[in-house]
């Protein structure tokens, strides 16, 4: 028996991804769901699942952040990524976080089936055009390139927050610091992007899917 984890903000799709699941009942079961990623990395320090099914767009934590998180918690993580976007971006993000597959929300069940199967036995799922992008960055073996604005973990998610709409209020609340604290955070961020104002720090989030709305 495989237990899995459905990790996504919208009911309905959770519902239509765990009647897919229902379909092999001696194979599959759901044992949790979650509609955030500061939810799911809750869930899987108190009961670890065989299998994360994980949207990228998620509110409070998105689905990459999430995900790095997690396999950082637990090396044998596996992850698979259920997404609307099936950008070059967005496919190797959700990689180098640590995800073992990537299906497009378009899939059919059958599709969605053989992923989870071949992420649960330890291999990876990619379909077509997915894989298609990971042998193109394999191919142009592009070295790291050095930002100087490149930014930490604790400053994408306050970016995050910030590109969603939440106060510096709210932000200090949610991470239980000081409201001076995410002041000096704010600060940062926009010296290192090099930006001074609200709505260029939301396109920023949003063009580099920090964010996404």
């Amino acid at each position: 028996m495989i237990n899995i984890v459905l990790a996504d903000d919208h009911v309905l799709v959770r519902q239509g991804v765990r009647m897919m699941l229902e379909t092999c009942p001696d194979e599959f079961k759901v044992v949790g769901e979650v509609s955030n990623g500061k939810e799911l990395l809750d869930l899987a320090k108190k009961h670890p699942a065989d299998v994360y099914i994980v949207d990228i767009s998620m509110p409070l934590l998105n689905g990459v952040e999430a995900v790095a998180k997690l396999t950082r918690l637990d090396r044998n993580a596996k992850v698979l990524i259920l997404s609307m976007y099936d950008d070059r971006v967005s496919v190797e993000k959700a990689v180098k976080a640590g995800a073992r597959g990537f299906v497009i929300k378009v899939a059919n069940a059958e599709e969605l089936l053989e992923a989870v199967r071949e992420v649960a036995a330890g291999r990876f799922y990619f379909g077509g055009k997915i894989s298609k992008f990971l042998v193109q960055g394999f191919l142009e073996k592009q070295a790291p390139k050095k930002d100087n604005r490149h930014l930490t973990n604790k400053e994408k998610e306050i970016l995050q927050l910030i590109a969603e709409g939440y106060s510096s209020k709210q932000i200090a609340k949610h991470f239980t610091l000081s409201l001076n604290t995410i002041h000096v955070h704010r600060n940062n961020i926009m010296r290192k992007l090099g930006i001074h104002k609200q709505a260029e720090l939301v396109r920023y989030a949003l063009k580099e899917g920090i964010a996404q709305l």
